[in-house]
């Protein structure tokens, strides 16, 4: 077992970190009050290749494994986590579904545009009655000649404000239940789609997510992704690399909430002493980086899992829970070593705070999580 990375993943992870932290960090704090961000920061970023890491080189992506992916996206998150989510679905869920499942025609029409990030993508599964439970959505397409009328509403669209393509699920044989449903690809310029305001969320501020609506939207039938009724087939099988990237959200959000409360507890002096030197302060410590750690050692499996190929649902929702659950204990903890500083906004703490509570509900929430690790360690034994 080989604990070492290669030339191309530290690259990676050291030109994502240099990027992060001098485009990205200093102005977290700013963004996430304003609750947008830049739209030169978008340009900026498809400059430098970010919006193509997944996509193969022939077009036009940086043709990165999964692990090199991982550690960019872990890099960007410690800097500013709403950044990262923009790029993780668009990288993880949208390329990838034309890249698995598009036609050529779909590929060379949509995949080198989005390599330059022309064209955003976002991933539009959930319905105000169907989160979980993906396959109780109502949304539908009936097929008239060469096109596909759409009706029906989603919500937590991600990039939905900036975003030039959805992949998106509907049923198409709405009596066949779940294995009716399918998938299409609709651009932002089709007629009878709209798009909601923007959710004014708890934390993610300057990640764009609304609702997106359909009123007799007229799809090109060549916009089927894959066959129909292979809708949840693509669906769940997109989300093992969403999930990672979700995990390697909740690692960098650990990260940096970790190497703020223990710059906190060497300055901050208490009984004439820095904190740091309290037994209380050292356990959270060594706590918070003993999860850290086990959370990194899974996140980096399920990403080098999914690059060979393997059926790793398990050990990717076992990757996503555990990240998740950790990063919301230790900017817990971070906040407790703060004190009554931790609760206020002059110190990134009670951002990431914030921040790190939705990693435990996105892209299946813990509970689900919980399910597919239980079903995957009953069916190898």
């Amino acid at each position: 077992m080989d604990f070492e990375l290669n030339e191309q993943q530290l690259l990676m992870r050291d030109s994502a970190r240099e990027f992060a932290q001098k485009r990205l960090a200093p102005f977290a704090r700013e963004w996430d009050e304003a609750e947008e961000m830049p739209k030169e920061l978008l340009k900026e970023m498809a400059e430098l290749g970010y919006f193509g890491m997944l996509l193969p080189e022939e077009f036009g992506g940086l043709g990165l494994d999964p692990l090199s992916y991982i550690l960019a996206l872990e890099e960007i998150s410690k800097a500013n986590a709403s950044v990262e989510i923009t790029l993780s679905v668009h990288n993880s869920l949208a390329c990838q579904a034309i890249v698995k499942y598009g036609t050529e025609e779909q590929k060379k029409k949509y995949l080198p545009r989005m390599a330059k990030g022309e064209l955003l993508g976002a991933y539009s599964l959930s319905e105000p009655d169907a989160g979980t439970d993906a396959g109780g959505l109502k949304s539908t397409a009936v097929k008239k000649g060469d096109k596909y009328i759409v009706n029906g509403t989603k919500n937590w669209v991600t990039n939905a404000a900036y975003a030039g393509i959805f992949v998106t699920f509907v049923k198409t044989r709405p009596e066949l239940g779940r294995e009716g449903i399918s998938a299409l690809l609709m651009e932002r310029n089709t007629k009878g789609l709209a798009v909601g305001e923007k959710e004014r969320k708890m934390g993610l501020k300057c990640s764009d997510t609304r609702e997106i609506f359909f009123s007799d939207a007229e799809v090109p039938a060549g916009n089927l992704l894959g066959q129909e009724g292979q809708g949840l087939k693509i669906a769940f099988s997109l989300l093992n690399i969403g999930r990672v990237g979700v995990g390697a959200q909740a690692l960098g959000i650990a990260e940096a909430a970790f190497d703020e409360a223990l710059k906190y507890s060497r300055q901050r002096v208490a009984f004439g002493v820095p904190i740091a030197n309290f037994q209380a302060t050292q356990f959270k410590l060594a706590d918070m980086s003993t999860k850290i750690e086990a959370a990194r050692l899974l996140v980096y499996k399920a990403a080098l899992l999914c690059e060979d190929g393997e059926n790793a649902a398990g050990e990717v929702s076992m990757a996503k829970v555990f990240a998740s659950e950790a990063a919301n204990w230790v900017t817990n903890e971070a906040v407790q070593i703060h004190g009554g500083y931790g609760y206020v906004k002059e110190y990134a703490v009670e951002r990431y705070f914030r921040d790190a509570r939705v990693t435990e509900i996105y892209e299946g929430t813990s509970e689900a999580q919980k399910i597919v690790i239980s079903r995957s360690i009953l069916k190898k034994s």
